[in-house]
């Protein structure tokens, strides 16, 4: 079966389909030693080079892996920054012939749940906005919340660049002028969060992700490093963006060797010494579960 051009290259991780037309446009991909054009449809049986180097294509769902990446305050969304920063890719396990893709980004001072995948049609699906994929944060504020301040923002309150509503907002307890929520939205602008309660005199001092649709942070990926989602996963978050769903292939011995290996790496640096807010246990830092949730 045949496929354009640049739905084969995003799903192989080179980038998004707008990316890959632009690169096909500029004469920078060529197919079975000629110089590709826009609505060309290929196969994966074909030779694929890009900035003459070739890139590694399978059928839908074959090659489709995810991360769960706990990200730390501190690292950019960005693959190279040019102020030496650490970056979210810094930490992630090498690929050939692909690469990992960011679904979304936090900003530098946020922190928590991010997904890579090496579907770039997966992430698209994923970030587009038709799907109407909620994300969860947890956020310690500064300032006095009354009633009101929660319905203005569970109503909705204007932004520089649009209507922002939380879908939801669950006490997540503290004393005197902090307190911690637990807030939902259906969207993921530019320091939406951050905006909104500022619109309410209020000051974010700590915003954590904690959910992606139906993807929870996992306790065992710690901050700087990454969990892998098994096959039966990565076919749940499929299923939730219409995407054929890859057959759960019968692990071998050698598998689950690699796997019990992988987990227990799990890559990332070494965390600095000193205390840390997203994993200490002392009460003034360690909000209450918000309980049963009206969100997912």
């Amino acid at each position: 079966m045949d496929e354009k051009l640049q739905k084969v290259l995003a799903r192989a991780g080179q980038g998004s389909r707008r990316e890959m037309e632009t690169r096909i446009r500029e004469g920078r991909v060529q197919v079975n030693g000629d110089v590709a054009k826009l609505g060309d449809r290929v196969k994966v049986s074909d030779e694929i080079l890009m900035d003459g180097y070739p890139v590694k294509v399978s059928e839908a769902g074959e090659s489709r892996r995810v991360l769960i990446y706990n990200k730390p305050e501190g690292e950019v969304c960005t693959r190279k920054d040019p102020e030496g920063r650490p970056t979210i890719f810094d930490s992630l396990p090498k690929l050939r012939g692909e690469r990992w893709i960011a679904v979304g980004r936090l900003d530098i001072n946020t922190s928590g749940l991010l997904l890579f995948t090496t579907d770039g049609e997966l992430a698209n699906r994923l970030m587009h906005p038709s799907t109407e994929i909620d994300r969860e944060y947890l956020v310690r504020v500064m300032g006095e919340i009354t009633d009101e301040n929660i319905k203005n923002l569970k109503k909705g309150v204007f932004l520089e660049d649009g209507m922002a509503k939380f879908t939801d907002i669950v006490d997540g307890g503290g004393e005197g002028i902090n307190r911690w929520f637990y807030v939902c939205l259906m969207e993921g602008r530019n320091r939406e969060v951050r905006r909104m309660w500022e619109s309410q005199g209020a000051k974010v001092n700590r915003l954590k992700r904690v959910r992606f649709g139906p993807v929870f942070l996992p306790s065992k990926a710690k901050v700087g490093r990454f969990v892998e989602m098994d096959e039966m996963e990565v076919n749940g978050l499929c299923s939730l963006v219409n995407l054929p769903q890859k057959p759960i292939s019968a692990k071998t011995v050698q598998d689950k060797k690699d796997a019990k290996r992988q987990n227990s790496k799990t890559g990332g640096k070494k965390r600095p010494k000193g205390f840390d807010w997203q994993t200490s246990d002392k009460p003034e830092f360690k909000p209450k579960k918000s309980g049963k949730r009206t969100f997912r």
